[in-house]
Protein backbone atom coordinates (compact mmCIF):
# COMPACT_ATOMS: atom_id res chain seq x y z
CA UNK A 1 0.00 0.00 0.00
CA UNK A 2 1.30 3.24 -1.04
CA UNK A 3 0.87 6.57 1.54
CA UNK A 4 -2.72 7.89 -0.65
CA UNK A 5 -4.04 4.38 -0.24
CA UNK A 6 -3.67 3.94 3.69
CA UNK A 7 -4.55 7.55 4.26
CA UNK A 8 -7.66 6.85 2.41
CA UNK A 9 -8.43 3.64 4.37
CA UNK A 10 -8.02 5.85 7.61
CA UNK A 11 -10.87 8.28 6.51
CA UNK A 12 -12.91 5.41 5.26
CA UNK A 13 -12.46 4.05 8.84
CA UNK A 14 -12.88 7.05 10.01
CA UNK A 15 -16.29 7.36 12.64
CA UNK A 16 -17.15 10.77 14.74
CA UNK A 17 -19.22 8.72 16.94
CA UNK A 18 -15.73 7.05 17.79
CA UNK A 19 -14.32 10.04 17.77
CA UNK A 20 -16.81 11.01 20.59
CA UNK A 21 -16.43 7.71 22.80
CA UNK A 22 -12.39 8.29 22.97
CA UNK A 23 -13.03 11.93 23.47
CA UNK A 24 -14.98 10.30 26.55
CA UNK A 25 -11.75 8.00 27.58
CA UNK A 26 -9.42 11.35 27.48
CA UNK A 27 -8.15 10.49 23.86
CA UNK A 28 -8.37 13.55 22.09
CA UNK A 29 -6.22 14.51 18.98
CA UNK A 30 -5.79 17.17 16.81
CA UNK A 31 -6.22 15.93 13.29
CA UNK A 32 -7.96 12.91 14.01
CA UNK A 33 -10.55 10.61 12.31
CA UNK A 34 -12.04 9.07 15.53
CA UNK A 35 -11.18 5.21 14.88
CA UNK A 36 -10.55 2.05 17.15
CA UNK A 37 -7.30 1.00 18.27
CA UNK A 38 -7.85 -2.62 17.10
CA UNK A 39 -8.80 -1.46 13.89
CA UNK A 40 -5.76 -0.04 13.19
CA UNK A 41 -4.33 -2.91 14.57
CA UNK A 42 -6.37 -4.67 11.93
CA UNK A 43 -4.50 -2.45 8.92
CA UNK A 44 -1.40 -2.94 10.00
CA UNK A 45 -1.66 -6.47 9.98
CA UNK A 46 -3.01 -6.49 6.51
CA UNK A 47 0.48 -3.96 5.53
CA UNK A 48 3.08 -5.72 7.15
CA UNK A 49 6.49 -4.37 8.83
CA UNK A 50 7.20 -1.40 6.53
CA UNK A 51 9.23 1.10 7.63
CA UNK A 52 9.57 3.89 4.66
CA UNK A 53 5.89 3.69 4.68
CA UNK A 54 5.71 4.13 8.54
CA UNK A 55 8.22 7.08 8.23
CA UNK A 56 5.88 8.50 5.38
CA UNK A 57 2.52 8.08 7.38
CA UNK A 58 4.10 9.45 10.96
CA UNK A 59 5.05 12.35 8.57
CA UNK A 60 1.38 13.26 7.21
CA UNK A 61 0.40 14.43 11.19
CA UNK A 62 -2.84 12.49 10.76
CA UNK A 63 -3.21 11.06 14.25
CA UNK A 64 -4.37 7.78 13.65
CA UNK A 65 -1.30 7.35 10.84
CA UNK A 66 0.95 8.66 13.54
CA UNK A 67 -0.38 5.98 15.68
CA UNK A 68 -0.14 3.05 12.91
CA UNK A 69 3.41 4.03 12.30
CA UNK A 70 4.09 2.95 15.89
CA UNK A 71 2.23 -0.84 14.23
CA UNK A 72 4.48 -1.42 11.13
CA UNK A 73 7.87 0.21 12.07
CA UNK A 74 10.21 -3.00 12.59
CA UNK A 75 11.34 -1.93 16.41
CA UNK A 76 15.23 -3.15 15.86
CA UNK A 77 14.79 -0.81 13.49
CA UNK A 78 14.29 2.06 16.03
CA UNK A 79 17.08 5.24 16.73
CA UNK A 80 17.45 7.50 19.37
CA UNK A 81 16.27 9.90 16.77
CA UNK A 82 13.39 8.59 16.01
CA UNK A 83 12.28 8.15 19.59
CA UNK A 84 12.91 11.74 20.24
CA UNK A 85 10.57 12.84 17.50
CA UNK A 86 8.12 10.55 17.86
CA UNK A 87 7.87 10.91 21.73
CA UNK A 88 7.66 15.21 20.93
CA UNK A 89 4.32 14.68 19.47
CA UNK A 90 2.30 12.64 21.64
CA UNK A 91 -0.50 14.35 22.94
CA UNK A 92 -2.97 11.48 24.76
CA UNK A 93 -2.31 8.62 27.05
CA UNK A 94 -3.25 5.91 24.01
CA UNK A 95 -0.41 7.28 21.72
CA UNK A 96 1.52 7.65 24.62
CA UNK A 97 0.70 3.77 25.18
CA UNK A 98 0.52 2.35 22.48
CA UNK A 99 4.32 3.38 20.94
CA UNK A 100 6.13 2.73 24.14
CA UNK A 101 4.25 -0.45 25.39
CA UNK A 102 4.62 -2.85 22.85
CA UNK A 103 7.19 -1.08 20.27
CA UNK A 104 9.82 1.42 21.98
CA UNK A 105 9.97 -0.39 25.32
CA UNK A 106 11.42 -3.62 23.32
CA UNK A 107 14.46 -1.25 22.09
CA UNK A 108 17.51 -1.10 23.44
CA UNK A 109 17.11 2.56 24.27
CA UNK A 110 14.08 1.80 26.35
CA UNK A 111 15.99 1.92 29.82
CA UNK A 112 18.14 5.31 29.30
CA UNK A 113 14.79 6.56 27.22
CA UNK A 114 13.12 5.61 30.79
CA UNK A 115 15.19 7.68 32.67
CA UNK A 116 15.59 10.76 30.50
CA UNK A 117 11.77 11.27 30.10
CA UNK A 118 11.04 10.76 33.38
CA UNK A 119 12.29 13.83 33.80
CA UNK A 120 10.52 15.86 30.65
CA UNK A 121 8.50 18.87 31.19
CA UNK A 122 5.50 17.78 28.84
CA UNK A 123 2.44 15.52 30.72
CA UNK A 124 2.38 12.62 28.31
CA UNK A 125 6.62 12.98 27.38
CA UNK A 126 6.58 12.50 31.27
CA UNK A 127 4.68 9.90 31.56
CA UNK A 128 6.22 7.84 28.52
CA UNK A 129 9.24 7.65 30.97
CA UNK A 130 7.28 5.64 33.30
CA UNK A 131 5.41 3.23 30.53
CA UNK A 132 9.21 2.56 29.31
CA UNK A 133 9.53 1.41 32.66
CA UNK A 134 6.45 -0.81 32.53
CA UNK A 135 6.73 -2.15 28.85
CA UNK A 136 10.57 -2.76 29.97
CA UNK A 137 9.46 -4.66 33.12
CA UNK A 138 6.60 -6.98 31.32
CA UNK A 139 8.70 -8.26 28.05
CA UNK A 140 12.28 -8.40 29.42
CA UNK A 141 13.11 -12.01 30.76
CA UNK A 142 16.46 -11.49 31.45
CA UNK A 143 17.47 -8.31 32.89
CA UNK A 144 18.79 -8.36 36.33
CA UNK A 145 17.08 -6.58 39.29
CA UNK A 146 20.06 -4.14 39.65
CA UNK A 147 18.45 -1.84 36.42
CA UNK A 148 15.05 -1.85 38.09
CA UNK A 149 15.60 -0.81 41.48
CA UNK A 150 17.01 2.00 39.72
CA UNK A 151 13.62 3.20 38.80
CA UNK A 152 12.25 3.36 42.32
CA UNK A 153 14.02 6.76 43.39
CA UNK A 154 12.02 8.09 40.08
CA UNK A 155 9.11 7.25 40.99
CA UNK A 156 9.86 8.35 44.74
CA UNK A 157 11.12 11.61 42.94
CA UNK A 158 8.30 12.59 41.34
CA UNK A 159 5.36 10.67 42.87
CA UNK A 160 3.97 14.53 43.96
CA UNK A 161 2.99 15.07 40.11
CA UNK A 162 -0.32 16.15 40.49
CA UNK A 163 -0.85 15.51 36.45
CA UNK A 164 -3.35 12.78 36.23
CA UNK A 165 -1.19 10.13 33.38
CA UNK A 166 1.75 11.06 35.41
CA UNK A 167 0.84 9.83 38.41
CA UNK A 168 -1.33 6.57 36.95
CA UNK A 169 2.31 5.92 34.72
CA UNK A 170 4.33 5.96 37.78
CA UNK A 171 1.15 3.66 39.58
CA UNK A 172 1.83 1.44 36.58
CA UNK A 173 5.69 1.05 36.66
CA UNK A 174 5.76 0.34 40.51
CA UNK A 175 3.32 -1.93 40.33
CA UNK A 176 4.01 -3.85 37.04
CA UNK A 177 8.44 -3.70 38.40
CA UNK A 178 7.20 -5.39 41.65
CA UNK A 179 5.54 -8.23 39.92
CA UNK A 180 8.62 -9.19 37.93
CA UNK A 181 10.05 -11.45 41.08
CA UNK A 182 9.44 -11.57 45.00
CA UNK A 183 12.02 -9.80 45.82
CA UNK A 184 11.25 -6.53 43.27
CA UNK A 185 7.56 -7.66 44.80
CA UNK A 186 8.92 -6.82 48.52
CA UNK A 187 10.95 -3.59 46.96
CA UNK A 188 7.84 -2.59 45.50
CA UNK A 189 5.57 -2.73 48.80
CA UNK A 190 8.76 -1.09 50.84
CA UNK A 191 9.01 2.03 47.86
CA UNK A 192 4.66 2.56 48.00
CA UNK A 193 5.34 2.94 51.97
CA UNK A 194 7.84 5.37 51.28
CA UNK A 195 5.65 7.38 48.63
CA UNK A 196 2.91 6.98 50.98
CA UNK A 197 4.86 8.70 53.86
CA UNK A 198 5.40 12.13 51.08
CA UNK A 199 1.76 12.11 52.63
CA UNK A 200 0.67 14.40 49.82
CA UNK A 201 -2.77 13.52 48.08
CA UNK A 202 -1.18 12.51 44.90
CA UNK A 203 2.04 10.45 46.71
CA UNK A 204 -1.25 9.14 48.61
CA UNK A 205 -3.06 7.48 45.63
CA UNK A 206 0.18 6.46 43.84
CA UNK A 207 1.00 4.25 46.83
CA UNK A 208 -2.34 3.30 48.45
CA UNK A 209 -3.77 1.39 44.92
CA UNK A 210 -0.01 -0.25 44.04
CA UNK A 211 0.10 -2.02 47.55
CA UNK A 212 -3.96 -2.71 47.16
CA UNK A 213 -3.39 -4.20 43.74
CA UNK A 214 0.14 -5.86 44.46
CA UNK A 215 -1.53 -7.31 47.68
CA UNK A 216 -4.34 -8.77 45.68
CA UNK A 217 -4.85 -12.69 45.93
CA UNK A 218 -5.13 -12.83 42.12
CA UNK A 219 -1.62 -10.80 41.38
CA UNK A 220 0.74 -12.83 39.20
CA UNK A 221 4.39 -12.70 39.59
CA UNK A 222 6.20 -12.90 36.74
CA UNK A 223 9.28 -14.84 37.64
CA UNK A 224 11.67 -12.72 35.57
CA UNK A 225 14.86 -13.19 35.38
CA UNK A 226 13.68 -17.04 34.69
CA UNK A 227 17.75 -18.17 35.31
CA UNK A 228 17.12 -16.85 39.03
CA UNK A 229 13.52 -17.42 39.57
CA UNK A 230 12.06 -19.74 37.26
CA UNK A 231 13.99 -22.67 38.78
Amino acid sequence: MQVKDVLAELERLGDPKVKAIKAGFAITAENSHGIFLKDIKALAKRIGRNDALALELFDTGVYEARVLCSKIFTPRNVTEALMETWSATFENWEICDTFCMGFLGTTRFAVPKAFEWAERKGEFQKRAGFVLMVAHSFTDKHTTNDVYQKFFPVMVAHANDERTYVMKGINWALRQVGKRNADLYREALEVAQTILALDTKTARWIAKDAIRQLQSPTVSIKNYPRAIYGK
